[in-house]
């Protein structure tokens, strides 16, 4: 078998060729970083239309990221056909625990009429938008303006040196796509068939938590071009469900913002709706109160003296209190405030909601908090309209 008809291999090894040694250092540890879906997706297609023009696929291939540099992959697939190309590059996301790593990208690559430019198509894998707000329209494959931008400039690249037209039709695909974008957020944002194709800087930093930052303000663009006035951000799926069965909220309205707060909020006060809801567990509405906007555990934890202190601004007794300092959880101390008839939740709530509102001051945007215990019941409500409240009487003891 030649090397121009490797055939689709789905259980192939990782294929590259790595010139630039780029760490992150995470904690103690230094993590290999990778290579986005985009930039997979821009090397694939080059070689695949250098193979349409000269009939040979360049392995490694290489490319230019957005910032100049030039990085080179193996080819895991080559494929040439009478009227195309297709090549494959196995996606390498390094040291971070991304969903996309090891699957095989592919670019299909055909000649186009004279003049055409460069034209998008969704391969297997690969999904289709179909609601406004993300950044290309209804009915584009789900190929990000980015990658998009790589590819083009890759053909072009390519026609200047082979004495092509860069007029070409450029199919990408992903290797069981449609079964990995189950795994992400593609579906509520309206993107039907399989995942997409990312990136900005062309790499992938380990544990940066890119891709679920993006897949929030997305969320957050789709339903402010459906016309939804009030969205729900929530740290988990147990908060999640009871927050839209608490307003009865579309699923469009739901943002799974995780400990990202802060960057919802900072996101929203740029792109405002009129109203948001913050739903969460206690523990992380704690944090919330205690005014930390990131509320991943390495961030900080439950400060158990100041949720005495909570508990005391809403009638709680100084036994109460010790008893609260004492708990080994937030959840602990909430249900020792229970058992005193203290409304805890609410002041937690309260105070949380002072800290998310001081982020959209200015904005027009009303802000709700709501707490949930783990079998989803409301245990804290600051409601919407209540931030010219100091301190509302239903959170004190009678």
């Amino acid at each position: 078998m030649s090397p121009q008809d490797r055939p689709l291999q789905p259980n192939l090894a990782i294929a590259r060729v790595r010139p630039l040694d780029k760490v992150t250092e995470v904690g103690n540890s230094r993590l290999r970083r990778g290579w986005t879906t985009g930039t997979c997706a821009t090397a694939a297609a080059k070689a695949a239309y250098t193979a349409l023009l000269t009939g040979e696929f360049p392995d490694p291939v290489e490319v230019t990221l957005p910032r100049g540099e030039r990085v080179s992959f193996a080819l895991a697939v080559t494929r040439k056909e009478a009227d195309s190309a297709t090549a494959g590059v196995v996606k390498d996301a390094g040291d971070d625990p991304d969903v996309t790593h090891g699957a095989l990208v592919l670019a299909t690559v055909r000649a186009a009429a004279p003049g055409s430019g460069v034209a998008f198509r969704a391969g297997a894998g690969v999904g289709t938008v179909t609601r406004p707000g993300l950044p290309v329209p209804p009915g584009e494959p789900a190929i990000n303006p980015v990658p998009r931008r790589m590819i083009c400039d890759a053909i072009a690249e390519v026609a200047a040196a082979a004495r092509g037209s860069g007029d070409v039709e450029v199919e990408i695909g992903v290797a069981d796509g449609e079964r990995l974008a189950a795994k992400t957020l593609n579906a509520r944002l309206g993107i039907v068939g399989g995942l997409s194709i990312l990136g900005t800087t062309g790499i992938v930093v380990p544990y940066s938590c890119a891709a679920w930052i993006h897949s929030i303000l997305r969320g957050i663009d789709v339903a402010r071009a459906a016309g939804l006035d009030h969205v729900a951000g929530s740290t988990g799926s147990s908060s999640e469900a009871a927050v839209q069965k608490f307003h009865n909220l579309p699923e469009m309205a739901l943002i799974d913002m995780g400990d990202f707060v802060g960057g919802m909020l900072k996101y929203l006060r740029r792109h405002p709706v009129a109203r948001v809801t913050i739903a969460g567990g206690v523990g992380k509405m704690t944090k919330l109160a205690q005014g930390l906007l990131d509320l991943h555990s390495k961030r900080g934890a439950v400060d158990l003296a100041a949720l005495a202190g909570f508990a005391q601004a809403a009638g709680a007794s100084e036994a109460l209190a010790q008893r609260i300092m004492a708990s080994n959880t937030a959840a602990e101390a909430f249900a020792h405030a229970a058992a005193a008839n203290v409304m805890l939740g609410d002041e937690v709530a309260r105070t949380a909601r002072e800290t998310a509102a001081q982020v959209v001051a200015n904005s027009g945007i009303d802000v709700e908090i709501v707490l949930f215990d783990r079998d989803g019941r409301l245990v804290g409500h600051a409601p919407f309209g209540s931030h010219h409240e100091t301190a509302p009487s239903r959170n004190r003891r009678r």
